[in-house]
């Protein structure tokens, strides 16, 4: 009797301890003015513990934004202990046969991958073989507008210098890199320094606002001949396109660049490496480039831990149809701990004050992802609290009218109070 009495107390104790500390910061997110007008919702878990520390709407969902980069990383790092640059076979002695695994690094003008590169180096001939699909370049929510902006470079089966274009002004002169005779240059005093046709690879420059070595990127409209162009103009020889064949015994090709590819999509927030990421999962699993398939799979894989289903259209988060919930943001993030070490983690995840998007955030220990668009800014991640224990948390603030700025400074003040009062 005296053992349940104990074991009683103790649980009420557990659970009082629980409602207290949500009492106390829901205290605390009033005295946020940048919070006032804003919908916040809020998830608090130990890592190893199923039960939340805090609730607050949780299970509302809610715009991500680049949270979506998470479950992308997480359909990744199930699907591949070694990330496949592309498919090749070798014809005859003279020929390589090759084909798109959806790998984006090609030529990359940030993350490099010289591997891949070096592979077209050889004394070859060489024939892309195109696929049996394409993914539309927009994803679905995309802003009609944001088709001349990086962070919306089309999705394609083969990027190539992250379907995007450099434009920089040295010593007064306009270069671009790649330097496409597909592409058309056109001077305009009063484009907004370099402005795309919205249907052709046409680029409006304004070379008064160009600033001088700085370099803008801009997204090319892709195809096929475009990518056979540029990657023969980049190697110095013709590559030719051929139609599929049957009974191909296709080899993959490792180039062991997960490193730069994953701190490219977690730290930088690179939307072109997501939704080449969604792709690839749906080419290895379906054999085709649509990530519609990559997703269908994926909830279907994910129903027997995630509390809620994702409403999920794209790799990136660029889209407004994408809604989650705080709680199924803590489970995939608790998913992803199970799958990586957690080296990997505060590898690969920008650190709070240090790295990455997290930068700006003057909060110690904290590996997160952040995720922003017009009115929503978000920070899911892991947080180490001043006792030593590991958080796992969704902050998702939405429907805001104050700088961006105030909203980060209110999460980074959420974060700083449970460090130091989960005990």
């Amino acid at each position: 009797m005296g053992k349940y009495v104990f074991f009683l107390l103790l649980s009420y104790s557990v659970c009082n301890g629980q409602a207290l500390l949500e009492l106390r910061l829901k205290r605390q997110l009033r005295k946020i003015p940048a919070f006032k007008e804003a919908f916040v919702g809020v998830s608090v878990s130990e890592l190893e513990t199923p039960k939340p520390l805090v609730s607050i709407n949780e299970s509302k969902y809610m715009t991500p934004a680049s949270n979506t980069k998470l479950l992308t990383y997480l359909g990744a790092i199930q699907h591949f202990d070694s990330l496949p640059s592309l498919f090749y076979s070798v014809k005859n002695d003279s020929v390589i046969q090759f084909k798109s695994s959806g790998y984006p690094l090609l030529l990359h003008p940030f993350y490099p991958d010289p591997k891949l590169t070096a592979f077209f180096n050889q004394e070859k001939y060489y024939e892309y073989i195109t696929p049996i699909s394409t993914p539309k370049p927009q994803g679905p929510g995309w802003s009609w507008d944001d088709y001349s902006y990086y962070y919306a470079s089309e999705r394609s089966p083969f990027p190539i210098y992250g379907n995007a274009i450099g434009i920089t002004k040295v010593n007064n002169e306009v270069k671009t890199l790649p330097s496409g005779f597909e592409f058309t240059l056109k001077n305009d005093s009063l484009a907004p320094v370099v402005l795309r046709t919205r249907n052709a690879n046409r680029f409006e420059i304004n070379r008064i606002k160009l600033q001088e070595s700085d370099t803008l990127y801009r997204p090319f409209i892709t195809s096929d001949s475009l990518f056979v162009n540029l990657l023969g103009q980049a190697v110095g020889k013709q590559i030719k396109i051929s139609p599929a064949e049957e009974y191909v015994d296709w080899t993959p090709l490792y180039t062991n660049a997960e490193e730069v590819l994953y701190q490219g999509l977690l730290q930088d927030s690179d939307n072109g490496i997501a939704e080449a990421l969604l792709l690839m999962i749906a080419q290895k699993n379906n054999g085709v480039f649509l990530a519609e398939n990559a997703i269908d799979s994926l909830q279907n894989e994910w129903s027997r831990w995630s509390p809620d289903p994702f409403v999920w259209v794209d790799g990136s988060g660029v889209s407004r149809y994408n809604m989650f919930t705080p709680r199924s943001l803590v489970a995939a993030l608790k998913q992803i701990h199970k799958i990586s070490s957690w080296d990997q983690i505060i590898q690969r995840f920008p650190k709070g004050g240090v790295s990455g998007t997290l930068k700006a955030y003057e909060v110690d220990q904290v590996f997160g992802k952040t995720g922003t668009l017009r009115h929503n800014h978000n920070l899911s991640g892991y947080l180490i609290t001043k006792s030593g224990k590991t958080l796992v948390f969704s902050i998702m603030v939405n429907h805001f009218t104050t700088p961006t700025s105030e909203i980060r400074s209110g999460i980074g003040d959420v974060l700083s109070w449970l460090q130091r009062n989960v005990k």
